[in-house]
């Protein structure tokens, strides 16, 4: 029990010094190259903390366990925005720029909206299967391509960053994300698996244990991440890093799983689909509710509140 205690804090440890370090190193890196802070966040920060998911879906449809890649990107996306955008926003409201209200935004719901379509085939249209057949798979790829080449062909510096950012050479601002997400991705490992571990030996139901550690685990270096970037006041890596996570897991990692495997919508529910879609639209509308072009505390606490009702629905229904 001390030990797993021990191992515990060290994982902790990890995290926020992995995700202080990515966020230096991202900012830094966005200077030299003369890109924004959105979409440093929404690629290199956005890739890396859900290089998580990326490895187990992929490993997963190469054993012919590939439909554990869908829950896990659906429950992942949804905690992404509702949950540690909902804290991000208590901590820092964070202003939502042209480009997010024009590109990154739309390209959020559209991304939902196309996997439900091509995911749901056989019930929308009468053809096909319920879930994701290769060629699918390839259409997903495919618009991930080229929502990264518009994303940098349309990219420019901050103008007025929120903070100063640490002058690093271009070699050890790479040192810094790469080492970042090593702390991320290993420092998270070990903080789920002993927490399993502790909850075990309390006599937590396994039940309790999936939906809240094992759920909220995937997730833990976006939520570390975003957190550090509220801190260092870098609202827009914060923001890109979420947004760039979720559509990174639907079209790169559903994308990818689905060219290996093709994978079945049988286990996911259309509450569990609707919540998504909600999720992305909740973005939309937090331009309009509260704060204009803002996501401001009013906003946080209304995806918080829908975090929370669907997981009170989740565990009813277990």
């Amino acid at each position: 029990m001390l030990l797993q205690i021990i191992l515990f804090l060290a994982g902790l440890a990890l995290v926020v010094f992995g995700a202080d370090y990515l966020v230096e190193g991202s900012s830094a890196l966005a200077r030299k190259f003369g890109l924004s802070e959105f979409v440093i966040g929404l690629t290199i920060v956005g890739m890396g903390t859900s290089a998580p998911e990326m490895v187990v879906s992929f490993i997963g449809a190469a054993q012919g366990n590939a439909d554990i890649a869908l829950g896990n990107v659906v429950g992942s996306n949804i905690f992404n925005t509702l949950l540690i955008l909902g804290i991000t926003a208590l901590i820092l409201p964070m202003a939502i720029t042209r480009e997010n209200r024009r590109r990154d935004i739309p390209m959020n719901i559209v991304t939902v909206v196309v996997l439900i379509l091509l995911g749901l085939e056989h019930t929308i249209f009468g053809a096909g299967t319920d879930g994701l057949s290769r060629l699918d798979g390839g259409i997903l790829l495919a618009l991930f391509i080229g929502y990264m080449w518009l994303s940098f062909k349309t990219s420019s510096p901050d103008e007025n960053p929120a903070t100063e950012t640490k002058q690093l050479n271009i070699w050890l601002a790479i040192l810094f994300i790469i080492g970042g997400i090593a702390a991320l991705i290993f420092g998270g490992r070990l903080f789920v698996n002993s927490a399993v571990s502790i909850a075990h030996t309390l006599g937590v139901s396994d039940k309790f244990i999936a939906i809240t550690i094992l759920a909220g685990g995937t997730s833990m270096p976006e939520l570390a991440t975003c957190v550090a970037a509220a801190v260092k006041k870098k609202g827009q890596l914060a923001l890109g890093n979420i947004i760039g996570s979720n559509i990174f897991n639907v079209l790169l990692i559903l994308g990818g799983s689905a060219l290996i495997n093709p994978l079945s919508f049988a286990d996911i529910s259309y509450i569990d689909l609707g919540i998504l879609l909600a999720s992305a639209l909740a973005l939309l509308t937090s331009c309009h509710i509260g704060k204009k072009n803002s996501l401001d505390r009013l906003d946080g606490a209304l995806f918080l509140i829908l975090w929370a009702g669907y997981m009170a629905w989740l565990i009813v229904n277990l």
